[in-house]
Protein backbone atom coordinates (compact mmCIF):
# COMPACT_ATOMS: atom_id res chain seq x y z
CA UNK A 1 0.00 0.00 0.00
CA UNK A 2 1.06 3.74 -0.30
CA UNK A 3 0.82 6.25 2.38
CA UNK A 4 0.58 9.66 1.46
CA UNK A 5 1.13 12.68 3.55
CA UNK A 6 0.88 16.57 2.79
CA UNK A 7 2.52 19.27 4.25
CA UNK A 8 3.30 22.93 4.01
CA UNK A 9 -0.35 24.40 4.51
CA UNK A 10 -0.95 27.12 6.46
CA UNK A 11 -2.38 31.19 6.68
CA UNK A 12 -1.17 33.31 4.06
CA UNK A 13 -1.85 36.75 2.85
CA UNK A 14 -3.61 37.22 -0.95
CA UNK A 15 -0.64 37.58 -3.01
CA UNK A 16 1.56 35.34 -0.98
CA UNK A 17 3.22 32.07 -1.73
CA UNK A 18 2.90 28.61 -0.23
CA UNK A 19 4.96 25.52 -1.18
CA UNK A 20 3.04 22.33 -0.39
CA UNK A 21 4.82 18.72 -0.31
CA UNK A 22 3.51 15.68 -0.82
CA UNK A 23 5.57 12.65 0.23
CA UNK A 24 4.65 9.14 -1.14
CA UNK A 25 5.89 5.34 0.55
CA UNK A 26 5.37 2.46 1.25
CA UNK A 27 5.11 -0.50 -1.08
CA UNK A 28 4.56 -0.32 -4.77
CA UNK A 29 6.18 -0.95 -7.78
CA UNK A 30 5.71 2.70 -9.80
CA UNK A 31 4.45 5.49 -9.05
CA UNK A 32 3.02 7.26 -12.09
CA UNK A 33 0.68 10.28 -12.31
CA UNK A 34 0.10 12.36 -8.86
CA UNK A 35 -2.04 15.32 -8.55
CA UNK A 36 -3.16 18.53 -6.44
CA UNK A 37 -6.58 18.39 -5.84
CA UNK A 38 -8.54 20.81 -2.97
CA UNK A 39 -12.15 21.32 -1.60
CA UNK A 40 -13.37 24.45 -0.17
CA UNK A 41 -16.40 24.26 2.11
CA UNK A 42 -19.36 23.44 -0.03
CA UNK A 43 -17.63 22.33 -3.18
CA UNK A 44 -16.73 19.41 -4.51
CA UNK A 45 -12.80 18.01 -4.38
CA UNK A 46 -11.47 19.71 -7.82
CA UNK A 47 -8.42 19.23 -9.85
CA UNK A 48 -5.47 22.09 -9.57
CA UNK A 49 -2.48 20.47 -11.47
CA UNK A 50 -1.30 17.15 -11.84
CA UNK A 51 1.98 15.82 -13.46
CA UNK A 52 3.06 12.49 -15.01
CA UNK A 53 5.69 10.29 -14.01
CA UNK A 54 7.56 11.89 -16.91
CA UNK A 55 7.00 15.51 -15.72
CA UNK A 56 4.28 16.55 -18.04
CA UNK A 57 1.60 18.91 -16.34
CA UNK A 58 -1.81 19.97 -16.16
CA UNK A 59 -3.14 22.73 -14.26
CA UNK A 60 -6.85 23.68 -13.52
CA UNK A 61 -7.03 27.23 -15.03
CA UNK A 62 -7.93 29.18 -12.14
CA UNK A 63 -4.26 27.99 -11.01
CA UNK A 64 -2.63 28.66 -14.39
CA UNK A 65 0.12 30.99 -15.03
CA UNK A 66 0.45 31.06 -10.56
CA UNK A 67 0.92 27.39 -9.14
CA UNK A 68 3.73 25.15 -10.39
CA UNK A 69 2.96 21.40 -10.08
CA UNK A 70 6.60 19.45 -9.60
CA UNK A 71 8.03 16.14 -8.56
CA UNK A 72 10.62 14.08 -7.76
CA UNK A 73 11.12 10.48 -8.60
CA UNK A 74 13.90 9.54 -6.60
CA UNK A 75 12.89 11.03 -3.27
CA UNK A 76 9.03 10.10 -4.27
CA UNK A 77 8.02 13.76 -3.62
CA UNK A 78 5.64 16.08 -5.06
CA UNK A 79 5.37 19.57 -4.97
CA UNK A 80 3.17 22.60 -5.56
CA UNK A 81 4.75 25.85 -5.33
CA UNK A 82 1.42 28.50 -5.00
CA UNK A 83 2.03 32.31 -6.06
CA UNK A 84 -0.12 35.23 -6.28
CA UNK A 85 -2.42 33.76 -3.86
CA UNK A 86 -6.08 34.53 -3.92
CA UNK A 87 -8.68 34.19 -0.81
CA UNK A 88 -10.49 31.54 -3.51
CA UNK A 89 -7.96 29.49 -3.32
CA UNK A 90 -8.66 28.58 0.43
CA UNK A 91 -9.09 24.94 0.28
CA UNK A 92 -8.17 21.74 2.26
CA UNK A 93 -5.43 20.53 -0.36
CA UNK A 94 -5.03 16.67 -0.83
CA UNK A 95 -2.32 14.91 -2.56
CA UNK A 96 -3.21 12.05 -4.97
CA UNK A 97 -0.62 9.33 -5.88
CA UNK A 98 -1.75 6.91 -9.13
CA UNK A 99 0.79 3.77 -7.57
CA UNK A 100 0.88 0.61 -8.80
CA UNK A 101 0.59 -2.07 -6.47
CA UNK A 102 -0.62 -5.20 -6.96
CA UNK A 103 0.60 -5.52 -9.88
CA UNK A 104 3.07 -2.82 -12.27
CA UNK A 105 -0.03 -2.49 -14.59
CA UNK A 106 -2.68 -2.18 -12.36
CA UNK A 107 -3.35 1.67 -10.78
CA UNK A 108 -4.98 2.78 -7.83
CA UNK A 109 -5.07 6.40 -6.24
CA UNK A 110 -4.35 7.23 -3.10
CA UNK A 111 -4.70 10.12 -0.90
CA UNK A 112 -3.35 11.96 1.51
CA UNK A 113 -5.27 13.45 4.80
CA UNK A 114 -5.37 16.94 3.49
CA UNK A 115 -3.20 20.62 4.58
CA UNK A 116 -5.56 23.21 4.73
CA UNK A 117 -4.23 26.37 2.91
CA UNK A 118 -5.94 29.59 4.49
CA UNK A 119 -5.47 32.95 1.94
CA UNK A 120 -6.47 35.92 3.36
CA UNK A 121 -5.91 39.16 4.62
Amino acid sequence: QVQVVESGGGLVQPGGSLRLSCAASGSFFSINAMGWYRQAPGNQRDVVATITSSGSTNYADSVKGRFTISRDNVKNMMYLQMNSLKPEDTAVYYCNVEAATRSRWIINNYWGQGTQVTVSS
